[in-house]
């Protein structure tokens, strides 16, 4: 099973059990969920963050000087900082 398959069934696991809690009323809704958040927030979207990451070199992505030199000329600014 690859890691996309994964998210995909823990996040229907988790809003299930999200939606069964508010739709039906049983004794343990509120437990129901509160599963189902604690597993999007602990389970699902640390497993999506690193699949979507891996293969990232996150210093593409931070704003340093550099990075702020090359956007200005791509757009043809001419200002240094």
């Amino acid at each position: 099973m690859n890691t996309k398959n994964l998210i995909i069934i823990l996040s229907i696991l988790a809003f299930g059990s999200i939606f069964s809690g508010l739709i039906f009323d049983l004794p343990y809704s509120e437990k129901l969920i509160g599963f189902g958040v604690v597993g999007l927030f602990l389970v699902v979207f640390p497993i999506f963050s690193y699949y979507r990451w891996k293969d990232k070199d996150p210093k593409d992505y931070m704003l340093t000087k550099e990075n702020l030199e090359k956007m200005r000329e791509n757009e043809g600014d001419e200002r240094k900082l």
